[in-house]
């Protein structure tokens, strides 16, 4: 079997290894040196396709555009300890605001669309960026937010601008300044690169650092300049932020759409600019497999295609292979490794694994005592790669609580390694779910349910949808005397949270008594059982 033979296990440590990582760039150069540098090298190459808004961008155009966007910056007054602010979607200019914070050295801190009004506002008072980028459709909700935290910035719109704001457009009228160069990194390597976004252990989202290691670059065997990309994937995302790294480095044409995800409008759009490489999430994933017109499309330019970001039925990835004369690979990692962990080149012998650790990673498995364990036995995945890591911005406290002295990152995620080196993921050890890659805590919606005044107790658990994730069900425990249905808690839900990611989108039930553990405990995964033999007698 061609399994990689880089992959080696340390029958001592219980560690298995993907070997040394290749370097493509010098170390010492920024990623904003190294794509400038590569734009430079081929300015006439198509950069970007937009789908949506019919715009073709070459390399030389995006390059021009970045150093306007990064000139404005420059005159603001921005230094590289500044941080600027993204809310937004794939817009056709979208990249040179990313690219122009990569030339300057300072990170942006990019947050999803959907957030909640509450949690932009805390996204927002954690980084206080000096600087926001977003959408017109989100511009009204990111002022509230600024003024309600007394952040005095501008706010520049990206697409449907609002009457009276800044339009992107508008900035691209700057002036290039004479000579620009990218700025060389004060803190060299270990500077950070970009602020995604995590959920914390409570609930509330933290920022994660991501640096300027080339480890952000993604394995270049499976890249080439002549590779059209695509991923749905927006910035706030690893895979959307490694999309547009990837079409920098290596001088590859990224499509990119600002719609909806439309499995339809996708399976058009492979066939129409003949996609190569594609970066998709399980849900998307299971979208396109279940829409009618995937039967008949023609994935035929289709090299690679690369699914992560959680779990993902066997049945999909079965339907998508069967569809594929190229490579269907299923990725893993967290958002907190700035990396690719592991991928899985051989699906045809190794389904629903995710993979062996990729160059420069390492893998273990350990018990509730955190002893590493051999081949085949499950316990928490650690995954490690060495390189510098500033942690979540302003929360030294989680930091600690996810990477260990060691520089272990300890994933949350139950799995084993089997005899040849393959991950496979079984289980969530958190709470954590996740809807359409959206996390989000069973806790937060419990806390909403407990304000009805006829609940007595409420677990809320996760329901898995091949299409949507992790769907949120609720068992209730109404109070004694009181009437209350099912429908009551639904219509308090979807009253008192906006995110349709937290509605109870997998239903209700009303119980006489939770389940519980040994020692009186809410027993989550035990009521999650009940809640689904009572979905299957009715």
């Amino acid at each position: 079997m061609p399994y990689d033979p880089q992959i080696t296990y340390d029958d001592m440590l219980k560690v298995w290894s993907g070997g040394e990582r290749a370097n493509y760039f010098a170390p010492h150069l920024s990623i904003g040196e190294i794509i400038f540098r590569e734009m430079e090298r081929h300015p006439k190459l198509i950069a970007q396709i937009s789908a949506t808004e019919k715009t073709v961008l070459t390399r030389e155009e995006v390059r021009f555009n970045a150093m306007r966007v990064a000139t404005y910056m420059r005159g603001l007054g921005l230094k590289q300890c500044d941080i600027v602010g993204l809310i937004a979607r794939n817009t056709t200019h979208l990249v040179a605001v990313a690219y122009a914070c990569f030339f300057n050295g300072m990170p942006f801190h990019s947050m999803n669309i959907s957030y909640e009004q509450d949690t932009i506002e805390k996204l927002l008072s954690i980084t206080r960026p000096r600087l926001i980028f977003c959408d017109g459709d989100e511009y009204e909700r990111v002022l509230a937010a600024t003024e309600h935290i007394k952040l005095d910035i501008s706010i520049i719109t990206m697409r449907n601008h609002p009457s009276g704001s800044v339009r992107i457009q508008d900035i691209l009228t700057t002036p290039i300044e004479d000579n620009f160069r990218p700025a060389r990194l004060e803190q060299g390597p270990d500077q950070t690169l970009a602020i995604l976004c995590s959920s914390g252990t409570t609930g509330v989202p933290k920022a994660v650092t991501a640096t300027n290691s080339h480890n952000c670059i993604f394995p270049g065997f499976l890249v080439t300049t002549d590779v059209v990309q695509y991923t749905h994937s927006t910035v706030d995302w690893f895979s959307g932020l490694s999309s547009i790294i990837n079409a920098g480095v290596f001088s590859t044409t990224n499509v990119i759409a600002d719609n909806d995800f439309d499995p339809a409008f996708m399976c058009r759009m492979v066939q129409e600019y003949r996609i190569g490489l594609v970066f998709q999430c399980p849900s998307h994933m299971a979208m396109l497999a279940n829409c009618p017109e995937f039967e008949d499309a023609d994935l035929s330019s289709i090299k690679h295609y690369i699914f992560g970001g959680s779990r993902c039925s066997l049945d999909v990835q079965n339907r998508v292979r069967s569809r594929l004369n190229g490579d269907l690979i299923f990725s893993y990692s967290i958002t907190e490794l700035n990396s690719t962990g592991t991928l899985n080149l051989h699906f045809d012998e190794k389904p629903n694994s995710v993979g062996c650790p990729v160059a420069g990673n390492k893998i273990k498995i350990i018990d509730e005592e955190g002893v590493a364990l051999g081949p085949n036995k499950v316990g928490e995945v650690c995954l490690f790669n060495g390189q510098h890591w500033s942690g979540y911005y302003g929360n030294p406290e989680e930091t600690l609580m996810i990477r260990d002295s060691q520089k272990w990152f300890h994933t949350g995620d139950l799995g084993y390694v089997d005899e040849d080196g393959f991950l496979f993921i079984d289980d969530r050890k958190k709470d954590m779910l996740k809807y359409h890659n959206i996390m989000y805590y069973p806790n937060e919606i419990e806390t909403v349910i407990s304000q009805m005044p006829n609940v007595a107790e409420v677990c809320v658990f996760g329901i898995w949808n091949a299409v949507n994730g992790d769907e949120a069900a609720a068992s209730v425990v109404k109070r004694h005397g009181t009437n209350l249905v099912a429908q009551d808690v639904l219509d308090f839900v979807k009253e008192h949270i906006d995110a349709q990611y937290k509605q109870l989108n997998a239903g209700v039930i009303i119980v006489d008594d939770l389940k519980r553990s040994g020692n009186g405990k809410t027993n989550r995964r035990a009521n999650k059982d009940h809640f689904l033999n009572v979905q299957k007698i009715n």
